[in-house]
């Protein structure tokens, strides 16, 4: 299956990286509409307010200064665990195979000590393609970094590093906890404006908001990521870098932003309970696995060739062709112009259907029941899930 992002961004969507690897990416489906006017501000409000009711207008501006202070709190125990990172080649060695240059600028976050190291989780397609890694601190001083590991489809990664004097840890919050509308921070290093972070505030607009995603190459929207959508400012070199609640405790990996003409205040970030997890596969394997059934497809829905070269029953609509056969499919019986209608029984029609699945309920070396129609016959086979291996 194919599993590289793609090289081109549409130019309203941005991964949050800076420099000159602006590669990696997702892409958003948005409907048309207005845009609406911005809501009077609290300050603007309490201006407003009958000098009889100044009592009003100091305790909002009081309300404000607590905030105030409780986002510098957030900000100042946060900043120090968060780092820039910077990817770059050796000399003499090529490009990045997907295009990104040959430097990189994008933001971590130190989550654990390990004896003397500490390490680092960032976004993948901070790291891709990069064959030295550095990290800078908050204090400006420069040290270099190992990949432990790195998923691209979850786009994670962890780094490793000198621990001498790095005396912050970031601490995990919970983002199942998130509800609409409280404070989100977000703490990263934008454009590489010097090595000290940046913070930028907002709000949580939605805790769990779920976006498709390319996987491949050809632009294909094959996969969906569940992020946190947030109002607060992310800009090229935020990837990798915390967005974080009033106690200072992380609850998202910052990771993408919409930008286009009349749209503002759309920023996604990774969920911390679902970055824990990916953190502790990298950590034991260096990698996620995940099982592989060995299958190239396409939804029969879009199926260029024609269906009726196919020769299916005039009630099938929904399915998967079988481009491609290789692996355990192979093994099972499968052939190309095959269309698989089902796994374990339960109806599936889409190529993002049968990933998702396998991905999220399978394991490795498991049996998958796959039904197909071979022309007008309907049959099931048993796939024995092999491991999905990094090309």
């Amino acid at each position: 299956m194919p599993r590289r992002f793609p090289d081109r961004l549409p130019p309203w969507l941005l991964p949050a990286i800076g420099g000159a690897a602006l590669t990696a990416a997702l892409f958003l489906v948005f409907s048309g509409g207005e845009g609406r006017k911005a809501s009077v501000e609290p300050q603007a409000l309490a201006t407003m307010a009958p000098s009889t009711g100044s009592s009003v207008a100091s305790g909002m501006v009081g309300s404000e200064r607590l905030m105030s202070d409780s986002v510098v709190s957030a900000a100042e125990k946060i900043s120090p665990a968060v780092v820039s990172i910077l990817g770059s080649k050796k000399e003499g060695e090529k490009e990045p195979a997907r295009g990104g240059g040959t430097m990189g600028l994008g933001s971590g976050v130190i989550f654990a000590r390990a004896g003397d190291k500490v390490r680092i989780v960032t976004n993948n397609h901070v790291v891709e393609g990069f064959t030295q890694l550095d990290v800078i601190t908050i204090t400006g001083e420069r040290r270099k970094a190992t990949l432990i590991g790195r998923d691209q489809i979850t786009d994670l990664a962890v780094l490793e590093t000198d621990g001498a004097g790095l005396k912050q840890i970031a601490e995990f919050g919970d983002s199942d906890a998130l509800k609409a509308g409280e404070t989100a921070i977000a703490v990263g290093n934008p454009l590489g404006l010097g090595y000290a972070p940046t913070v930028t505030k907002g709000i949580i607009s939605w805790p769990k908001r779920t976006i498709p995603v390319s996987l491949g190459r050809e632009g294909e929207l094959d996969w969906e990521m569940d992020v946190i959508q947030t109002d607060a400012a992310i800009n090229q070199g935020n990837s990798g870098g915390a967005l974080v609640n009033l106690d200072g405790k992380v609850v998202g990996i910052n990771t993408l932003k919409v930008a286009d003409t009349g749209i503002e205040g759309l920023g996604f970030a990774i969920p911390i309970n679902q970055v824990k997890v990916v953190i502790d596969a990298l950590l034991t394997d260096h990698k996620v696995k995940r099982p592989y059934i060995g299958v190239v497809t396409q939804d029969l829905q879009s199926f260029t060739a024609g269906t009726e070269s196919l020769k299916l029953p005039a009630e099938v609509k929904k399915g998967i062709v079988v481009l491609d056969v290789l692996g355990p499919a192979k093994d099972a019986g499968l052939k190309t112009s095959d269309v698989i209608v089902e796994l374990d029984g339960k109806p599936v029609d889409s190529t993002l259907a049968l990933r998702k699945y396998i991905y999220g309920s399978k394991k490795v070396g498991e049996k998958l029941a796959v039904t197909f129609y071979r022309g007008s016959k309907k049959t099931t086979v048993q796939v024995s899930l092999s491991e999905l291996k990094d090309k």
